[in-house]
C-alpha cells in the first residue's frame, strides 16, 4: 500500500492545480476521467460554478480552527476526486480551507480517480469506486493512518434511505443531496475530519 500511495502522491496536484486542470478541460468541452459524455461535461460545468461560489462563502468554524492549533504532527490529506463528481465539488472547497487554516500541518494533495486505479481499489466503499475519498497520511512515515468519504454521515444516510425506499438514485435525490449540503454549510465534513485528526493525535 505504501508504494501505491507514493506513486499516487508523485502524480498528485495542489488544489489550485486541480482546479486549473478541470477548468482547462472544460474549455475544450471535456470532463476529467476516462469516460466522456455530454452529461459528465454538464455536471463538471455545474460543479465549476458551485466550487467558485463555495470558495467565497464557506468558512472553517471557530471550533475547528481551535482544534487545528492543537495538531502537533504533519499530515498529507490525499483526496481521490474527479471534476464531474457533485460530492467532491461540495467537499473539496472546505477541505482546502481546513488545510489552509492548519498552519501547514496538513498538506492537501488531489489525484484523479481514473488515473490512479490501484489507489482507488484500496479505498472502495461497499465495493464501489465512490469519491471523494480522503486518505490521511503521516507525512513523516508515508503511512496511511485513516480515510474518510465519500460523504458526511448525514448525506450518506439521506442517499441510503432514498435508495431503500425507491430503489434508484435519480435526479430528485441528487437535488435533495445538494440542498442538504447547502443547509449543512460544510460543518459535518469539518467535524468528521477533525474527529479523525483528534484520534490520530492521541495515538501518535
Amino acid at each position: 500500500m505504501k508504494s501505491t500511495i507514493a506513486k499516487s502522491l508523485f502524480n498528485s496536484h495542489s488544489y489550485t492545480e486541480y482546479r486549473k486542470i478541470v477548468t482547462d478541460l472544460l474549455l475544450e468541452g471535456k470532463s476529467t476521467g476516462n469516460e466522456q459524455s455530454e452529461s459528465l461535461t454538464n455536471y463538471s460545468k455545474l460543479n465549476e460554478a458551485r466550487m467558485n461560489r463555495l470558495e467565497k462563502t464557506m468558512k472553517v468554524s471557530d471550533e475547528v480552527v481551535s482544534e487545528l492549533e492543537k495538531v502537533k504532527h504533519n499530515y498529507i490529506w490525499l483526496v481521490i476526486s474527479e471534476g464531474w463528481c457533485g460530492d467532491a465539488a461540495q467537499i473539496l472547497p472546505i477541505i482546502n480551507k481546513i488545510a489552509l487554516a492548519s498552519h501547514k500541518k496538513i498538506d492537501l494533495r488531489i489525484v484523479f480517480r481514473d488515473e490512479n486505479e490501484p489507489l482507488m481499489n484500496q479505498y472502495l466503499t461497499n465495493g464501489g469506486r465512490a469519491i471523494p475519498k480522503v486518505i490521511v497520511i503521516c507525512k513523516e512515515t508515508g503511512i496511511a493512518r485513516a480515510d474518510w468519504g465519500p460523504r458526511p454521515k448525514g448525506a450518506s444516510e439521506l442517499m441510503a434511505n432514498y435508495k431503500k425506499e425507491f430503489g434508484v438514485i435519480d435526479e430528485k435525490i441528487k437535488t435533495d443531496l445538494q440542498l442538504w449540503y447547502l443547509a449543512d454549510k460544510g460543518l459535518s465534513t469539518q467535524n468528521e475530519l477533525m474527529d479523525i485528526m483528534r484520534a490520530l493525535e492521541i495515538r501518535e
